[in-house]
């Protein structure tokens, strides 16, 4: 129900940072040490974004 027609590309790109920036707080602020899993996830989201902001489009 969003007038914007990229709407879900905008919530799915919000996702994955907020998802990677929920990580990076925790270890900055509470002392939290992701393993190797929460980074690879972390990492799995961010080249999601990327390609949701990044993938070539056609105008119309």
């Amino acid at each position: 129900m969003q007038p914007d027609p990229h709407f879900g590309r905008i919530l799915a790109d919000y996702g994955g940072v907020f998802m990677a920036g929920s990580l990076a707080w925790g270890m900055i602020f509470d002392g939290f040490r992701p393993d190797r899993w929460d980074i690879t996830g972390s990492v799995i989201c961010l080249l999601g974004v990327a390609v949701i902001m990044f993938a070539p489009r056609n105008a119309g």
